[in-house]
């Protein structure tokens, strides 16, 4: 089983992470190297996550073996070994991975995942909003774009290399430099990953215990609505005025100018009917003269292009969006007329629109439906939403006691412990998984679920923009490594945590010793993620949600009138989409009685009129026949 384990996770990993990105990306429609980008981004993230319990339970078994070799008691320092009794060994997990192959194999993950991050993602990032119609020129605008960026960095670094040769109390080589840039990326990256942590550990848990309250979802639906309805309008007129200036353009660059081509290639990104409905209006072939018109530099033809990307893929994510919020809000429309059923049988306002599975028809028949809709699912969420809350308050709870070593009070530590004196390696891998999953599940679904305007937003079903896929992958390369860290730090797995003498484990090597940087290893590191604390309370109290609304950023809050305003008007939307819906639906059924009833009496007329047709003819042709013998007799 050596390394098996570590080839199925692997491959499973990278299935989860294509199928998370088939959900929000589009891999017909956006470019091959945004996908594969963003692919290897969110693959490798994932891969430092699922491994690195597979690390910890191979490093408690590599110390397990030093503890063997060693004398009965070893002094190391301030670490005292003792070694197993006679009767006690040292059974090797079932994931143990070989030597040599984790230090390799987290080299190559995290140095990967660091160029992606700080230097190819942000070209990309630029390259994929660049409106330039040729790769050199989207490759020049965004070395433009980029240029601050990246010199920005080079002026940092070569400040420092400069203060390090001036001053002779420095005597820093190329691993201890080394060290120090991984600092300062995860030093940034722990900055960010807290300020998420905190908001993730109060809104995962109540979310899911809102979630069991059936009025609540129906409020914050019409919410929802009555905003997108906004968003959805300002999404129409935006195309419009967009496809009215890119008309105006068409019509002003004949077929034999020499920006002509990136006119059509502006018109292949509009939509459909504005295409047809541009080439009807299009005017015949006429000669091109320079001197008489003014036509637009390629310069604002780029601008438009990137004008007309961002306009169509925001109408047609809005458009998205609104069918699956109707969706959404009709089906907990049911939910509540179905909670006061006698039958005990789940009825749908509108049939599905899609076919569903046979499978899953034969086994969740209407009657298992409304036992798991109307009586199940919502005690369902609130079990899970404590057990979740439960796991928050251990978080914090760790997060702030971590660096006490005597007595240990993190309760992660406590856990990993215990299994480690005896090496039960199951115990150990579960609660490291279950400990950094959750951990990764706060971060991971903030980033999914925060919106920076337009610029930045994660919309499942296919919808979201290149840019959003590049920045997604950009944020989770930054805070992986550090919430990695932080995960070893809570179970004491990390020497600079501990302060003990022992083998650290592959990844933690990788990172090197950050007692280069005192001021980081035995501040920043142990004393910022308390601030955890304060970021908690202010999630649970909405505070930010407050201040966005202070600001006129609409958001859902229970005790606002101007949400109880678009509650009311979301309300009537869904009204009016569902009256519509309902009579579409009875226009159906009419045409399809009306076809059922007579279309059988007009296939047998018209079988009827065939047939007569054919006995007419054949009629005629035997008298045509009898004439012709006729006439040959008397000649």
């Amino acid at each position: 089983m050596s390394g098996a384990a570590l080839g199925l996770e692997i491959v499973f990993v990278f299935f989860l992470a294509l199928f998370l990105l088939h959900r929000y990306g589009d891999f017909k429609k956006q470019h091959r190297l945004v996908i594969i980008a963003t692919l290897l981004a969110w693959y490798l993230c994932f891969l430092i996550v699922f491994i690195l319990p597979l690390d910890v339970s191979t490093t408690i078994y590599n110390r397990c073996k030093l503890a063997v070799n060693s004398s009965p008691a070893e002094n190391n320092g301030s670490y005292v070994t003792l070694a197993p009794s006679s009767k006690q060994k040292c059974f090797k997990p079932w994931s143990y991975i070989p030597d040599g192959i984790m230090p390799i194999f987290w080299r190559v993950v995290y140095w990967t995942s660091q160029f992606l991050t700080w230097i190819l993602l942000p070209f990309m990032q630029s390259y994929a909003r660049s409106g330039g119609f040729s790769i050199t020129g989207k490759i020049k605008t965004a070395l433009i774009e980029n240029a601050i960026y990246y010199g920005t960095y080079l002026l940092i670094f070569g400040a420092f290399l400069i203060y390090v040769a001036v001053n002779p109390n420095f005597n820093l080589q190329w691993n201890q430099l080394q060290t120090i840039g991984i600092a300062a990326a995860n030093t940034w990256g722990l900055f960010l990953l807290v300020l998420l942590l905190g908001y993730g550990l109060v809104e995962i848990p109540r979310s899911h215990w809102n979630g069991a309250k059936r009025g609540y979802l129906l409020m914050k639906t019409y919410f929802k609505a009555a905003k997108l309805m906004t968003e959805k309008a300002d999404a129409e007129e935006n195309l419009e005025d967009i496809m009215e200036e890119v008309r105006k353009v068409s019509e002003s660059i004949k077929y034999n100018h020499p920006l002509r081509k990136c006119v059509d290639t502006i018109l292949k990104k509009c939509p459909t009917e504005y295409q047809e409905r541009m080439g009807r209006n299009m005017d015949d072939y006429e000669d091109f003269d320079e001197r008489q018109n003014s036509y637009p530099s390629e310069k604002s033809l780029a601008k438009l292009h990137k004008q007309v990307i961002y306009s169509v893929q925001r109408h047609r994510r809005t458009q998205v969006q609104w069918q699956i919020l109707l969706e959404q809000a009709f089906y907990l429309e049911d939910v509540a007329k179905n909670e006061s059923s006698a039958t005990r049988q789940f009825v749908h306002t509108f049939h599905s629109q899609e076919p569903e599975n046979k499978i899953i028809q034969y086994f969740y028949t209407p009657t298992v439906e409304w036992y798991w809709e109307c009586l199940l699912r919502p005690w369902f969420y609130r079990v899970l939403a404590v057990v979740l809350a439960t796991f928050s308050v251990i978080v914090v709870w760790s997060e702030c006691t971590f660096f006490s070593t005597k007595p240990v009070l993190s309760l992660f530590a406590v856990f990993i412990q215990l299994a480690e004196k005896t090496y039960n390696y199951i115990y150990i891998e579960m609660a490291c998984f279950l400990t950094i999953f959750f951990l990764s599940i706060c971060v991971y679904s903030t980033v999914f679920r925060i919106r920076v305007f337009n610029y930045y937003y994660l919309a499942s079903h296919h919808q979201t923009d290149a840019y959003s896929l590049l920045f997604s992958g950009m944020l989770f390369c930054r805070l992986t490594p550090p919430l990695c860290l932080n995960f070893l730090g809570l179970t004491h797995m990390d020497a600079t945590i501990s302060h003990k003498n022992t083998q650290p484990t592959a990844y933690t090597s990788i990172m090197g010793s950050m007692r280069v940087l005192s001021f980081i290893a035995d501040g920043f590191y142990i004393y910022y993620p308390m601030l955890v604390v304060i970021l908690c309370i202010a999630t649970y109290f909405s505070l930010g949600t407050r201040c966005l609304n202070l600001l006129g950023f609409q958001q859902f809050m229970g005790d606002s009138e101007m949400t109880s305003d678009l509650i009311d008007e979301g309300k009537e939307l869904i009204r009016r989409e569902k009256r519509k819906r309902q009579r579409q639906e009875e226009g159906e059924n009419r045409r399809r009685e009306w076809k059922e009833r007579y279309g059988n009496r007009d296939d047998s007329t018209r079988s009827r009129a065939v047939h007569t047709d054919q006995k007419e003819s054949s009629f005629s042709e035997t008298n045509a026949n009898r004439q012709a013998k006729e006439n040959s007799v008397e000649i």
